[in-house]
């Protein structure tokens, strides 16, 4: 394996790590209404479930109110229960032709909470990329064990993967602060 090789996986791996950590976040709630609230919640479909983006307009018409409309309104019924059954903690209120999703300002013990756990997952985030690291370290190590690269290029390929590492773990950083302050803002 190429020292560029090992940088470019290794830069990727990294990168696929931060837009995961992103996405998590998006799906925390923060008191203002995103319709990435509603990515994993699943209707049964006809005996199938499936993602609710797939069966329904979703909108937000202000900041704190999601509507979701379906494309057949015999499915009002499961999207309320799909809704009621995640650990969102929202209550639904349904109309023959909408499903109403008011989004309710969080409670200062909620922000709190809510900030352990995008902490926590920007912990696990920060583990990953540095076991990436550790992979990408040990690639080097064999690669001039098995003479393929000399030990200048190992040492100087372990250093730009310490360079990447940390490039990866301050956008995480910065991820996290943007999401605390959207979770502590009123």
């Amino acid at each position: 394996m190429t020292v560029k090789k090992i940088h470019r996986d290794t830069e990727e791996r990294m990168e696929k790590a931060v837009e995961t950590i992103r996405k998590e976040f998006a799906s925390i709630r923060t008191g203002k209404a995103t319709t990435s609230l509603l990515e994993g919640i699943r209707v049964d479909y006809y005996g199938t479930m499936t993602h609710l983006s797939q069966v329904a307009n979703i909108s937000v018409p202000d900041a704190r109110l999601l509507v979701i409309q379906p494309w057949e309104k015999k499915l009002i019924p499961e999207i309320v229960k799909a809704i009621q059954k995640s650990d969102l903690g929202l209550n639904p209120q349904s109309d023959p032709n909408v499903v109403r999703l008011p989004i309710p300002p969080l409670t200062e013990e909620r922000r709190k909470d809510l900030v352990k756990l995008v902490k926590k997952v920007a912990e696990e985030g920060k583990i990953a990329i540095r076991n990436i690291r550790r992979d990408s370290n040990d690639a080097f190590k064999n690669a001039e064990k098995d003479k393929e690269i000399s030990e200048d290029e190992s040492r100087k390929g372990q250093e730009r993967v310490q360079e990447i590492t940390n490039e990866h773990i301050e956008k995480i950083e910065e991820t996290l602060k943007k999401k605390e302050q959207e979770i502590m803002e009123i």
